[in-house]
């Protein structure tokens, strides 16, 4: 009886390490858009530059406002891989915007 609780709770463990460094990915993935965005990059080389950073599968949202970039990449996580339960993890970041030149 101990050995599936055991198994059960290394499983969940595991998927919440998983969702917490998709997480980080978004974030790591949005500030780099941000910088991108913010030197004065064009969306298509922002949006490929962030979703290439995030997890697979990851949508990436661009906006400025008041003289800030900002950018927002999301992405959902299955929980066991296969089935429906999933988790949306996602991570935001914003920078100011370079003057021009």
């Amino acid at each position: 009886m101990a050995l599936p609780c055991l198994v059960l709770v290394l499983s969940v463990a595991l998927a919440c390490v998983h969702a917490a460094g998709s997480h980080l990915e978004c974030v790591d993935a949005a500030r780099i858009g941000a910088r991108a965005l913010a030197r004065g990059e064009d969306e298509a080389a922002v949006r490929s530059l962030a979703s290439g950073a995030g997890p697979p599968g990851s949508v990436v949202e661009l906006s400025s406002e008041a003289g800030f970039v900002h950018v927002s990449v999301t992405a959902t996580v299955r929980i066991v891989p296969g089935t429906p339960p999933v988790l949306r993890v996602g991570g935001s970041a914003a920078a100011p915007a370079e003057p021009d030149r």
